[in-house]
């Protein structure tokens, strides 16, 4: 099966913009099946049909699999006195990649929880650190928190490849990478092992989707903010698909889940946090609905799908009038929505129910 790794779609909508319309097409049609018929390169006006419909659909006509574009702000991350925040480097057979990891100031040898906090696409560790104010949560609460990068030899705008078969796979791709940081954490400090969970947004939320399938003995829980299932693409014409209508998936896993996503998000369609859902509750659970209203005013819809002891096995947090952004962020960060509940609470509150 085709990988997409070095595949830029944003520099195909800047070359658009501009008017460079045979470079953007000579860029696409090496990876989207038929494009040279459909669109010669002689033929400019269908050229600019096609790659401005393909961003316009995408949200704000920014590029397909990218889904969040942009430059966080260039600040430090807090470190409190006692506090460390580190970068590291984990190696393993599929490749190396870069981590920071955040330790809070009360960790000693008593073993602690850890999450591990996957970006979106053209962010950084310090960024999504930044933007989800895990490591303020980390402080408060005690617990580890590891912010994989990826490198940009592995996708040009640094989205995890979530998209493509041989990152859906156990023991190989990135997904072996990732599980390798977490096996290393808990195995180099003083790291529960059943209270290891994985959360991210958009291709992060993705990625997060496909280690729950791939690795359900080493993450105890995950999070997906505005992500797709794992399995809902093969491939880079998949993805433009699944993220725009939405894809379900035959996979199926049973590690408990929690779900944020805009019902307003027009970079990937909504519909897909109820397919990630779909993925991991097996239709077994009879579903419990509230709702409610953020401090910052947005209205949300909790489901909460409960097992045989009442405890919340997966939670789908549908949040009114939101896009694709991490909901109740901070603006330090990119692509936050400070106006919406806790995200980055309100599943560290769920998987300390699931432990």
């Amino acid at each position: 099966m085709p990988r997409f790794p070095k595949f830029d779609l944003t520099e195909a909508t800047r070359l658009t913009r501009s008017g460079r319309l045979k470079e953007a097409m000579a860029q696409l049609k090496d990876v989207l099946p038929g494009l040279a018929r459909d669109a010669a390169p002689l033929d400019l006006r269908g050229a600019k049909h096609f790659l401005h419909g393909l961003g316009d659909r995408l949200g704000d006509g920014l590029s397909g699999l990218e889904g969040l574009v942009g430059r966080g702000p260039k600040i430090p991350v807090p470190v409190p006195s006692g506090a460390s925040y580190e970068t590291r480097v984990h190696t393993g057979a599929a490749g190396r990649r870069n981590y920071k990891l955040y330790i809070p100031s009360g960790y000693g040898q008593k073993p602690v929880p850890l999450v591990v906090m996957l970006h979106g696409c053209t962010q950084s560790p310090d960024d999504f650190a930044l933007g989800t104010r895990m490591n303020e949560l980390a402080e408060e609460q005690g617990f580890l928190v590891a912010y994989p990068a990826q490198a940009q030899s592995a996708n040009v705008s640094k989205c995890w490849n979530w998209f493509n078969e041989a990152d859906q796979q156990r023991g190989q791709g990135e997904p072996s990478l990732i599980a390798g940081i977490a096996r290393e954490l808990v195995a180099d400090l003083a790291v529960d092992p059943a209270r290891v969970y994985v959360a991210g947004l958009s291709a992060g939320g993705a990625a997060a989707a496909v280690l729950g399938a791939t690795y359900p003995d080493v993450f105890k829980g995950i999070g997906v903010h505005s992500g797709l299932a794992c399995g809902a693409a093969r491939d880079l014409p998949s993805a433009l698909a699944a993220m725009k209508t939405g894809a379900p998936s035959s996979r199926r896993h049973a590690v408990p889940t929690i779900v944020f996503h805009g019902d307003g998000d027009r970079t990937v369609n909504p519909v897909n946090g109820d397919h990630v859902i779909a993925q991991s509750r097996n239709g077994a659970q009879k579903p419990r609905v509230e709702g409610g209203v953020s401090q910052g005013g947005m209205r949300y819809t909790r489901i909460v799908y409960e097992d045989g002891s009442e405890r919340p096995a997966h939670e789908h947090w549908v949040l009114h009038g939101a896009g694709h952004a991490w909901s109740g962020g901070s603006a330090s960060g990119s692509f936050t929505d400070p106006r919406g509940p806790d995200a980055s609470r309100e599943m560290m509150r769920f998987f300390r129910e699931r432990s």
